[in-house]
């Protein structure tokens, strides 16, 4: 499910040739896919503790494997838009309920090893996703991408219905009230808050197409908050007032923004400063992604030794340092590259992208745990769809923010020759003048730059902020929020 965010953006430009279409339509098939996941994983949750959350896994990862198929199939650019929307839908519903699947099937040290598993493959899914891609686009063609997921979604269905147990602690969905509105308000105010991050890179900050929906999401927020108030609709507000599942979702939302948010210009400058095709780029992702999986295999023994706000605040200050490293290496294209050496601007780029792999690694696990362990078991999916649903949505507010950081630093860098911006934003530098180029390489390092320090700066507040996790103690009952008794603790 992650790596289908980012598997599909090397074949865009493949994509359009074959179904004679813009590059600018094309790009949907992107934030269709995006936009579907990330305003349904709230519901899917909410509602995974009511109806069963294998049932939801399963309805989910059948919609996926069918809408790929459907992706594989497309004969025309609409009806490609169509199917990845649908992707999204039943990622969404296969991933929100994962964490209280997988709190639900171990106990203690397991369900930390467990954890520690799925957050190192989840996260190191969205880096390889530039590497896959440009695999299957180079050997097979770009219909592969979408079509490998259905022997995949078949194996996985047979799998859940032979191996996944269903929660012990779900109630039947006839003692628990459906709430339709709930449900309707939290896809429309996802929904509407995920639009203008997505659009507005391209339409610009002002635009009605942006503001409009902006405004329909804060007021679709407002109503959910109030119709949620009753205390047993889709959200139980009183899981926020738990200082450590309100931190989680908050860290796990600075995480992504950070991380995911900053992977595309940093994919982009790999491109431009170095002249790698897009495989060449994903393949020199992978020290990002080999640290990640090696050092995922390490979390859960750290987490017999450390708290979960120390592991957090030290995957945080890693991923910062690599900020730092890779703004070295920025800095250095391609003037001061020349007087330090190409080889020391690769050595802090492979050193950048290690501490963000090792930081990655280190920052989910224990948030994850203490989401579903901060909560009672009755609620761990609720509690996995609202912490999974700050996730996407820090994603698209990272690229979103840096992204207007980056266009504003390469617009001032450039200064006179601001016409040649398309170019340089690309990092067409071959579209440039001879006697242009070394003022547009500055910019766009520059512009590089900043969004690696704007990107150290988020870690930084996330650091300050992991102390909330302090407040692990236990979970809230379903009532009133007070804490329960220490021998009806889950795990």
């Amino acid at each position: 499910m992650t790596l289908d965010v980012t598997v599909v953006n090397v074949a865009l430009p493949d994509i359009a040739r074959d179904l004679a279409a813009g590059l600018d339509r094309v790009q949907w098939t992107v934030s269709a896919y995006s936009l579907a996941f990330g305003a349904l994983l709230l519901t899917a949750g909410a509602l995974s503790d009511r109806i069963g959350r294998r049932t939801v896994f399963m309805a989910g990862m059948a919609l996926f494997t069918v809408a790929s198929a459907g992706c594989g199939l497309a004969p025309d650019t609409g009806t490609l838009i169509i199917c990845r929307a649908a992707q999204g839908l039943g990622g969404a519903m296969v991933f929100a309920p994962t964490l209280a699947l997988i709190a639900a099937a171990y106990e203690g040290a397991r369900r930390r090893a467990a954890i520690a598993a799925f957050a190192a493959i989840a996260s190191a899914a969205g880096a390889l996703g530039p590497v896959l891609g440009g695999l299957f686009v180079q050997v097979l063609g770009w219909r592969w991408i979408f079509l490998v997921n259905v022997p995949i979604g078949v194996l996985v269905v047979a799998g859940a219905l032979a191996r996944m147990p269903a929660s012990s602690d779900e109630e039947p969905a006839a003692t628990r009230r459906l709430d339709p509105l709930g449900a309707v308000l939290g896809v429309g105010a996802l929904l509407a808050l995920h639009y203008p991050l997505v659009t507005g890179p391209e339409a610009g900050w002002t635009a009605p197409e942006v503001l409009g929906p902006a405004a329909a999401g804060l007021a679709l927020t407002a109503a959910l908050v109030v119709s949620q108030r009753r205390g047993d609709g889709l959200i139980d507000l009183t899981l926020l007032r738990v200082r450590a599942f309100s931190g989680a979702a908050v860290l796990g939302f600075l995480a992504r923004m950070s991380g995911l948010g900053a992977l595309a210009f940093l994919t982009l400058w790999l491109r431009s400063a170095y002249g790698y095709s897009a495989l060449e780029a994903g393949l020199r992702l992978l020290p990002l992604t080999g640290s990640l999986l090696l050092a995922g295999l390490c979390v859960s023994r750290l987490q017999k030794v450390f708290a979960p706000d120390a592991l957090v605040a030290g995957g945080f200050a890693l991923q910062g340092l690599g900020m730092l490293a890779l703004a070295v290496a920025g800095g250095g294209t391609p003037v001061a590259l020349e007087a330090m050496g190409e080889g020391a601007g690769q050595a802090a780029t492979v050193t950048g992208l290690v501490l963000l792999g090792i930081g990655g690694a280190v920052i989910f696990p224990p948030l994850m745990g203490v989401a579903v362990g901060a909560v009672p078991a009755g609620r761990a999916g609720m509690a996995s769809g609202l912490t999974n649903a700050c996730y996407p949505l820090g994603t698209a507010t990272g690229v979103a923010v840096f992204g207007a950081l980056f266009s504003a630093r390469l617009g001032a860098g450039l200064g006179a020759a601001a016409p040649l911006r398309p170019a340089v934003e690309t990092g067409r530098f071959d579209l440039v003048a001879p006697a242009l180029q070394p003022l547009a390489r500055s910019a766009f390092s520059g512009a590089f730059t900043a969004v690696c320090l704007a990107s150290a700066a988020v870690c930084l507040l996330g650091v300050l902020l992991a102390r909330t996790l302090r407040a692990a103690a236990g979970p809230v009952t379903e009532a009133a929020g007070r804490p329960l008794p220490r021998t009806a603790r889950t795990p």
